[in-house]
């Protein structure tokens, strides 16, 4: 996800997609384990991703 598109988002939006994308980097951590997963750069992604919203959160304070 672009920062573009994240700051279009309301703070309840970022909280909700920032407790999603955690979910999801601990369902591939459990897959990656079991090598199930094919994308492995999605949990790259993810974590940018959440940096990215942690630090809209922060400057928004």
């Amino acid at each position: 996800m672009k920062i573009i598109e994240l700051r279009q988002k309301s703070s309840a939006e970022l909280v909700e997609i920032l407790a999603a994308h955690r979910t999801r980097i601990d369902e591939l951590g459990f897959l990656l384990r079991q090598k199930k997963v094919k994308n492995v750069k999605e949990q790259a992604a993810l974590k940018k991703d959440i940096a990215r919203i942690l630090t809209l959160q922060k400057l928004s304070i």
